[in-house]
């Protein structure tokens, strides 16, 4: 079920979601060659907790292989939720940093794509393609649509550039829990799906491959890779539906 938020429920995700911004902001200031992911997670939690909200993705999971830490850190190929380590950062890599943040019981979430150091020309072209799929897919996000609208936006425009959107992953409504209803995948027939209402809070998410769609898991559990070996983009934002319009939440 599709949960309406109050004006007061919208603020508190809004709350939340500041948070994730700055937390982006400050990461993504600091990404350089030779860095770690580590160190990089490590000021993301004292950041979060500094301003009285909790680390999302950290715990979340199955008590058997719970994630164990604050930011969700992918390198090239590695799609989404790679597992922050002493892995130093290199030139020319692509770290894309996804980021939940839970404050008075309400969650927020985004994430952003950087370069490290000097990349090249394919690789920035796949992060600008990403990143304007994620405003062509915000831009649907109007009373009246449908869901698959967004999705719909999002997939013509990123395999008219020559890319392909992942199909097992998907966005997400957001709001009481990290993860709500509906779905909000990166591809499908317009016209379609739940239709949007104000209130609705939505995680929209573009995971964009220069290759293939086609991903696996890794033998951590958690690590998505493109299965080409090709480099991935991923950028992120938590909207709200506000007088039949999207609102970014998220945006520094």
């Amino acid at each position: 079920m599709v949960r309406i938020k109050s004006k007061e429920e919208i603020e508190l995700v809004r709350a939340s979601s500041r948070i994730v911004a700055e937390v982006l902001k400050l990461v993504g200031a600091m990404v350089r060659p030779g860095i770690t992911t580590l160190e990089l997670d490590k000021v993301a939690e004292e950041y979060i907790r500094s301003q009285g909200g909790e680390p999302a993705f950290k715990g979340y999971g199955s008590k058997q292989n719970p994630f164990p830490g604050t930011l969700c850190t992918s390198v090239d190929q590695e799609v989404v939720h790679g597992i922050p380590s002493k892995r130093v950062l290199k030139e020319g890599e692509i770290l894309s940093v996804d980021v939940g943040v839970k404050k008075n019981k309400f969650f927020g979430d985004a994430a952003w794509s950087f370069p490290v150091g000097t990349i090249s020309v394919e690789k920035q072209r796949l992060m600008e393609i990403t990143e304007q799929s994620l405003s062509i897919g915000i831009g649907q996000a109007v009373v009246g649509n449908r869901v698959h609208d967004i999705s719909h936006a999002i997939q013509k425009f990123v395999e008219a550039n020559g890319f392909s959107v992942v199909r097992e992953l998907v966005g997400h409504g957001v709001g009481l829990a990290l993860h709500e209803e509906p779905n909000v995948p990166n591809f499908g027939k317009p016209g379609t799906g739940v239709r949007l209402q104000n209130g609705m809070t939505l995680a929209i998410e573009p995971m964009v491959n220069a290759g293939s769609f086609h991903v696996h898991v890794l033998q951590d559990g958690w690590t998505v890779v493109a299965e080409d070996g090709l480099p991935s983009a991923h950028f992120e934002h938590t909207i709200a539906i506000i007088d039949g319009k999207p609102e970014i939440l998220t945006k520094a």
